[in-house]
């Protein structure tokens, strides 16, 4: 069920499609948009395949209290944080997630509203601190030894496009990810 901003539920569909035509059982959804994700929330609610990691902003919209019920593992942010204290607290719950389960796929929320200016996600993370975070993702995927679905998100200010493309140009140069040029 699509809500917000989001017409479609992007993440839900993609984790059907792939329990439907690949031979999956577990999927894990790192949720690092500034909004919490309360659709895939609650189409999994009842489903032990897949485990929500969800670190948003608390202060911000939707404040869906049914939905956070089926959050696996919940970092509440307040308005305001910093990168370096996102980066710190994003290695140490995604260790915790890693202990507690294996997946098959992982799919990356990568929200660009946590970026500093950006009016709806109201964190303060720079562009540099995204790079960061997306490389956090994709070293915690490649030591699960589990493919990695990256879909962006998020990110209602002009240089949210640009932080994305350079964040990609970053994975790549760090070999976390490789673009074809033909």
């Amino acid at each position: 069920m699509g809500g917000g901003f989001c017409i479609y539920a992007d993440i839900s569909l993609c984790i059907k499609f792939a329990f439907a035509k690949f031979s999956l059982s577990r999927v894990m959804i790192v949720d690092l948009d500034a909004h919490q994700g309360n659709g895939h929330e609650r189409d999994f609610s009842a489903d032990d395949r897949v485990y929500i990691f969800d670190m948003y902003n608390r202060d911000i919209y939707p404040q869906d209290f049914e939905a956070r019920r089926w959050i696996n593992k919940r970092v509440e942010l307040r308005s305001g944080t910093l990168t370096e204290e996102y980066i710190t607290i994003l290695k140490k719950e995604l260790q915790v997630s890693m202990d507690n389960f294996e997946p098959d796929l992982l799919i990356y929320n990568a929200g660009t509203d946590i970026l500093e200016g950006d009016p709806l996600g109201r964190l303060l993370i720079s562009e540099e601190g995204v790079k960061r975070r997306d490389e956090i993702v994709f070293e915690f995927a490649r030591a699960q030894k589990v493919p990695i679905i990256m879909l962006t998100s998020g990110g209602y200010i002009k240089k949210s496009a640009a932080v994305i493309a350079d964040s990609i140009i970053n994975l790549n140069s760090k070999h976390l990810i490789e673009l074809n040029s033909s």
